[in-house]
């Protein structure tokens, strides 16, 4: 019976986009129904594969994204749909990295979660392509990768900072970048986005979940363990404004980002 571990990396080192989709969404298909052996027998790489396009490029060499055009619309939704790219990666790699110290609930989770990362990149493609281009069209950057490379060794730390940072702030942000495709009468848009939300308060909440499973095993407290995980390994700043409706059913209470936040 194939492993778990290989199963997830295979999804990592697969490439092309709509490959890489099916790879996720057969492996998690195959852990659900029970064709995957909880075994972790081979190592996930350090670096996922990519496709030869998205030209990527470091955050601050990023071109501007006009706001209002139709071209600034088309470059939004293809840095969501290089974003939702990244999480399927992150998805699996969460569970073929470190799922060997978890119960089997842990897989359950992020396989899960893997595949609705890939359904969102396949709905945002789409959507491209819909409207006259495609993922690849334009540069993207690698930063999500960078918070998985910091972490590599920490799982608490992933934690920390994939699902309870990174994806947080898709909580925050995604409620305004729906209006603004309803605004504009793009409203199939806007129904994918609200879709992606949807299941983003369920993968948060996961992060929060095992986050707080660890630190009760360790006698860890956990908002003063989140925030110094967070200063050690994320770059960025934890900035309002908050979805706090959003992130408080996500498990993810103000007392573990406001500390942080005020500084």
């Amino acid at each position: 019976m194939t492993s778990l571990a290989q199963a997830c990396r295979t999804v990592l080192t697969t490439a092309e986009p709509r490959a890489k989709v099916k790879a996720a969404r057969a492996a998690a298909l195959d852990w659900r129904l029970g064709r995957l052996d909880h075994r972790f027998d081979v190592a996930m790489p350090d670096r996922p594969a990519r496709p030869d396009r998205p030209e990527l490029l470091p955050p601050n060499r990023m071109p501007k994204r006009g706001k209002g055009s139709e071209h600034g619309r088309i470059a939004l939704i293809h840095a969501l749909a290089h974003i939702e790219f990244a999480a399927i990666d992150l998805a699996f790699d969460m569970a073929g990295r470190f799922g060997e110290a978890f119960p089997r609930a842990f897989a359950d989770d992020w396989m899960r979660v893997g595949a609705q990362e890939a359904i969102h990149f396949a709905l945002l493609e789409r959507r491209l392509v819909a409207l006259g281009s495609h993922y690849g069209a334009l540069p993207a950057h690698d930063g999500l990768w960078d918070a998985a490379a910091a972490t590599a060794n920490d799982v608490l730390g992933r934690i920390a900072v994939v699902p309870m940072v990174l994806e947080a702030r898709g909580l925050d942000v995604t409620p305004a970048t729906i209006e603004r495709f309803s605004a504009v009468g793009d409203s199939t848009t806007a129904r994918i986005l609200t879709r992606i939300l949807d299941d983003e308060v369920h993968h948060v909440r996961a992060g929060t979940r095992w986050f707080e499973s660890v630190c009760s095993a360790e006698k860890l407290e956990p908002e003063a363990t989140w925030q110094h995980l967070v200063t050690r390994y994320y770059r960025g700043l934890i900035k309002a404004p908050f979805n706090d409706s959003a992130r408080e059913s996500a498990g993810l209470t103000r007392k573990y980002y406001q500390p942080l936040a005020d500084r």
